[in-house]
């Protein structure tokens, strides 16, 4: 456990480094007014920090920075969250209002402005199931027990997955299926199909189909969506712009690593819903081990439809970045709920 004190100072060492990108010593952070401490008891209190883990000093200077173990204290324990700009959220709010309609150029201009906005990396994943539905739906059996679904969607794309047929399915009970399958979901977007299965369609099975509650759970695990959602990204040369990434080498193995959209869909579904923070040496790729990665869910009812990250250096303006991720997956929530009744 820090003391009061020493909560106090790792904090304004943290506060300062994000700001000036420089080692912070002793006497910079007696001169503010919100410490109170004189020189010398500042530097005792860091040298204990350090000697904790929770500062290290850089070769070339007196001061100090923070660790990652450092920052993670304090976006766990000290960070405050920043105020976001009323006219910056105001732009992002009537963007999205104004283009509902077109989903995917939604996602890439909402990436555009956070990079703008924090000067950072965003990296949006956003899924195809937006403008997705479901053309055709087959069932050809194979034996007594088990059946190939087919689903078509309206992209063209087709997917065969083998299921469980229920006992006591005949031939016409599955036609009956299909039927009912193709009546009530052909043009329903993926992201529906869910609510529409228990809905409308288990009303169906239950007037046609006997023991019908079987085979309804066996069609939804046939009609679970898994279709790849597609990375968006905007501000990738902001890395550039940050004192900490100046060695070219270093920018580029970063780079790279946006560049390989499979590993990024990887990377972001180890994260957690809700908001999440992976500082430096928590984030799984050695490429990004001096970066940290904050992220954010957008849902509908509950389900998690996509992911908002940002990515900059571990000298992240924490407070911002988590309040302003914060606000705009939940209006995308609310926006794309209003959309999707």
């Amino acid at each position: 456990m820090l003391t009061e004190r020493q909560r106090m100072i790792l904090n304004a060492i943290v506060d300062d480094y994000i700001r000036s990108a420089e080692p912070v010593g002793s006497r910079s952070i007696s001169k503010r007014g919100d410490v109170g401490f004189s020189p010398a008891t500042i530097r005792n209190e860091m040298a204990d920090l350090e000697e904790l883990g929770f500062l290290e000093q850089p070769h070339t200077s007196a001061g100090r920075v923070p660790s990652t173990k450092g920052y993670r204290y304090y976006v766990d324990h000290l960070v405050k969250l920043g105020e976001v700009n009323v006219n910056e959220l105001g732009l992002m709010k009537s963007f999205v209002a104004d283009k509902l309609n077109q989903m995917e150029q939604v996602i890439q201009q909402t990436a555009m402005i956070l990079s703008n906005l924090t000067n950072y990396t965003s990296i949006l994943l956003g899924p195809e199931l937006f403008h997705t539905s479901l053309k055709h739906f087959g069932l050809v059996p194979l034996n007594a027990e088990s059946a190939v679904a087919i689903i078509v969607t309206n992209t063209g794309h087709v997917e065969n997955r083998t299921i469980s047929i229920p006992p006591n399915l005949d031939m016409d009970d599955m036609q009956k299926v299909v039927n009912i399958l193709n009546t009530k979901l052909v043009g329903v977007p993926l992201i529906r199909l869910k609510a529409k299965l228990h809905s409308e369609v288990g009303q169906e099975l239950e007037r046609h189909i006997d023991h019908y509650e079987e085979l309804l759970s066996v069609l939804e695990s046939a009609l679970q969506n898994d279709e790849e959602q597609r990375v968006f990204m905007s501000g990738t040369t902001n890395m550039l712009t940050q004192p900490e990434f100046k060695d070219v080498d270093k920018v580029k193995t970063i780079l790279d690593l946006l560049d390989e959209t499979p590993t990024i869909m990887k990377m972001f579904s180890s994260l957690p819903s809700g908001i999440g923070v992976r500082i430096g040496t928590e984030n799984d790729h050695k490429a990004i081990s001096d970066c940290s990665l904050i992220t954010a869910t957008y849902s509908i009812n509950g389900e998690a439809l996509g992911t908002i990250g940002i990515l900059g250096p571990t000298r992240m303006d924490y407070g911002k970045v988590i309040s302003l991720l914060n606000l705009i997956s939940k209006d995308m929530g609310t926006l794309l709920g209003r959309w999707y009744k």
